[in-house]
């Protein structure tokens, strides 16, 4: 295929179809025709109605006829002989109402991927496909593709209405197809050969070309969504798998598995780990495989790195029947500049600012969204919807949320444009925001919209009737900074610095969260989550268990980056799979086993999610005892019953630790991360201890412990004695 389409220099139609086909009036017909050398018209039976006679160098095309009955096609010649026949596009009028166009140029036609880009459809009995492009300052466009041999002005579209948006329907053009838009500049002449931006389907890098495609795919999932609409994630057990696809594992040639290779076994292993959602990384299609997919050029294709859209499509489904949610990183803050995709699209910054200022990420290098322009925003709501809809996504994690509400993101002085009111805020995404998640809570009830924000603005969760910006849940970055900076630090020195591990609670409520180590923090010479943590071998492991278990305690959602689970040594890089063979060491396999009985405790147990985000949920037994590196605490249910944690963060061993606890009896150790199951040295409390009237930590009862070096524990009240 070769997407590098041929110039014509008379390409320049806004309107074919007043030129081209049939006209009833003169009883001319008309074509545009520029590879032919002689052409004429054909009945639907096969035959000959008129010759053409070529009128122009260009490749215009007319014959003298009477009104041709039924559909007729259009046979020519190019210069070697070959004879190629198609039926007439312009005998099919545009079919883009005013109401789309209304809702389109509004930003409210909330489903604008079924109108706009390429959809297979039949029209008077013929079957083709129709192809449907914003494109307002092109001065013409036309498709192009094998079936016209990648030749501008081929097939030129209609500028419908003189909307900017242009249609043209193509006979006998079905799935499978490869194409793109010419488009040409009305500023300059110059001639844009542009991939689609709704196409469903794209061509694996190195190529480009947007391909026709049909998402009809059988559905087994109807249970699932009917139950997800009905659950209240809030009280729920969330627990998040985060995966890169592409290096979670792969064939032994180093090459992608399919998505439904991939699945079998990334679905068996999350369910077996107690996850309750899989959150992939950007699959919309990007050309930089070291992106990761955070530069996505194709918004509406599944990265065809892993196979077909109905591949994808399984993969969700079979989630679904196995019981696990799944969540998709989504990129709206920006794009990059690869020419074949939304950059300069039209010749114009029709999807960006033209101002550097408003239209560039310094960080990135790539082009910032108009979240003024509706159509722009229109483009990325429907495409939220899409993802909602078409695929049965179960939430969207919208990436990099900080960047799109500050005008002055990662600006100096004079490099930003002030509101209207002269404040940095960026009034147009946060409403772009709001409407966002307005439009998914009411149309996909029970589907999540999570927020990776790193600053402390005001009601990211909060619902946009109140004035919050609506979402879900927020990444609670500031945990996770605190908490890891202070498990890398050597035991002795932790004393100085618990407020790391406490400082979080007092704003634990403020927004509804979720606790991630995620794969930001495993990257660009960070270390891996095990080589973070200090000391020897052993000791590396058991700082390991315990921040683990630290995180599963702490109030908030859960997410794990791929990897962590089996404490693997090297830095995650998208360019090898995961190392397997890790797992066939005790010390990493048993790793796992206490992942896999963390996720079950938090799920099997109400204390540690039904009130993750209300203050009532959590409850300080003991902050300050700094000199031992010790913290105590308690999760509550909605019931009154409640969960005791105790953390020993040195390598000590603490015999007789007295904690005080809310009833009289005995406490079970639920979990001892110490466990020699879990590769710890076995020190513990016998599996259970009994409370004594001995007054602490302002209660009247009190248990004596033996807390192990460097591990966590868990009890539950059983009742008395």
């Amino acid at each position: 295929m070769n997407s590098n389409s041929r110039n014509v220099e008379h390409f320049e139609e806004a309107d074919p179809y007043a030129i081209l086909g049939y006209d009833g009036g003169s009883g001319t017909m008309r074509c545009f025709l520029p590879l032919a050398r002689r052409a004429w018209v054909e009945a639907e039976d096969g035959s000959k109605l008129a010759d053409l006679e070529k009128v122009s160098e260009a490749g215009y095309f007319t014959a003298e006829m009477g009104r041709p009955e039924g559909h007729y096609s259009i046979a020519f010649a190019d210069a070697s002989g070959y004879v190629d026949r198609k039926r007439d596009p312009y005998q099919f009028p545009p079919s883009l109402s005013e109401y789309e166009i209304y809702l389109f140029r509004k930003g409210e036609l909330l489903k604008s991927y079924e109108t706009l880009g390429a959809h297979p459809v039949t029209r008077e009995g013929v079957r083709g496909t129709r192809f449907v492009v914003w494109a307002p300052n092109a001065s013409a466009v036309s498709v192009v593709g094998n079936f016209n041999h990648w030749t501008a002005g081929a097939h030129p579209m209609g500028n419908v209405q003189s909307s900017g948006i242009w249609e043209l329907f193509i006979p006998d053009v079905g799935v499978d197809e490869i194409y793109k838009f010419a488009i040409r500049s009305s500023l300059d002449g110059s001639v844009r050969v542009k991939t689609d931006p709704y196409a469903y389907r794209t061509e694996m890098r190195p190529r480009t070309g947007s391909v026709v495609a049909d998402l009809s795919f059988s559905w087994t999932d109807d249970a699932w969504m009917a139950q997800r609409g009905k659950g209240d994630a809030v009280a729920s057990p969330v627990s998040v798998y985060e995966v890169h696809l592409g290096s979670w594992r792969r064939n032994q040639d180093g090459s992608f598995m399919n998505y439904r290779e991939v699945g079998r076994q990334l679905i068996e292993y999350a369910v077996r780990l107690g996850f309750t959602h899989i959150e992939l990384m950007p699959v919309m299609e990007h050309p930089l495989d070291a992106s990761w997919g955070y530069q996505v050029v194709n918004y509406y294709s599944p990265t065809s790195r892993y196979g077909l859209p109905s591949d994808f499509m399984w993969f969700v489904n079979e989630c679904h029947r196995k019981g696990l949610g799944v969540i998709l990183d989504w990129v709206p803050a920006h794009f990059p500049d690869d020419e074949f995709g939304l950059s300069s699209y039209d010749g114009t910054h029709l999807f960006d600012h033209q101002d550097p200022r408003k239209g560039r990420h310094p960080d990135w290098g790539t082009n910032v969204f108009n979240y003024g322009r509706n159509e722009v925003r229109n483009f990325l709501l429907s495409n939220a919807l899409f993802w909602l809809g078409c695929y049965h996504a179960d939430g969207l994690r919208i990436d990099a949320v900080t960047s799109m509400l500050y005008l002055d993101y990662s600006r100096k002085e004079g490099e930003w444009i002030p509101n209207q009111y002269g404040g940095r805020e960026n009034l147009e995404a946060i409403e772009f925001i709001r409407s966002l998640n307005r439009a998914v809570h009411e149309l996909f009830p029970g589907a999540l919209t999570i927020a990776e924000e790193s600053t402390a603005w005001g009601g990211v969760t909060s619902r946009t009737e109140y004035g919050g910006l609506g979402f879900d849940f927020k990444w609670n970055m500031g945990w996770m900074h605190d908490t890891l900076e202070y498990f890398s630090r050597d035991p002795v020195h932790r004393r100085y610095h618990q407020r790391n591990l406490t400082f979080s609670v007092w704003y634990a409520f403020s927004e509804k969260f979720m606790l991630p180590f995620s794969h930001d923090e495993i990257v660009h010479g960070k270390g891996s989550l095990l080589s973070k943590m200090p000391g020897d071998y052993w000791q590396k492991f058991a700082n390991l268990r315990l921040c683990l278990a630290y995180m599963f305690a702490s109030p908030g959602k859960k997410l794990l980056f791929m990897g962590m689970e089996m404490a693997q040594w090297n830095e995650w890089s998208e360019e090898r799979q995961l190392d397997w063979q890790l797992l066939d060491f005790p010390a990493h396999s048993r790793i796992s086993l206490l992942v896999g009985d963390l996720n079950r405790i938090y799920r099997g147990h109400r204390e540690m999610h039904e009130l993750d985000c209300e203050p009532r949920g959590f409850e300080w037994i003991d902050f300050s005892d700094s000199d031992n590196s010790v913290i105590s605490f308690l999760r509550r249910s909605t019931d009154g019953r409640a969960l005791l944690f105790v953390f020993n963060m040195t390598p000590v061993p603490r015999k007789g630790y007295r904690i005080g606890v809310p009833w009289k009896g005995r406490y079970r150790e639920m979990l001892n991360t110490d466990s020699e199951a879990y590769g710890g040295s076995g020190v513990g409390n016998y599996g259970s201890v009994s409370s004594e009237e001995v007054p602490m930590h302002g209660r009247g009862q009190s248990v004596s412990l033996t807390l192990p070096p460097l591990a966590a524990e868990i009890f539950i009240f059983e009742g008395g004695v």
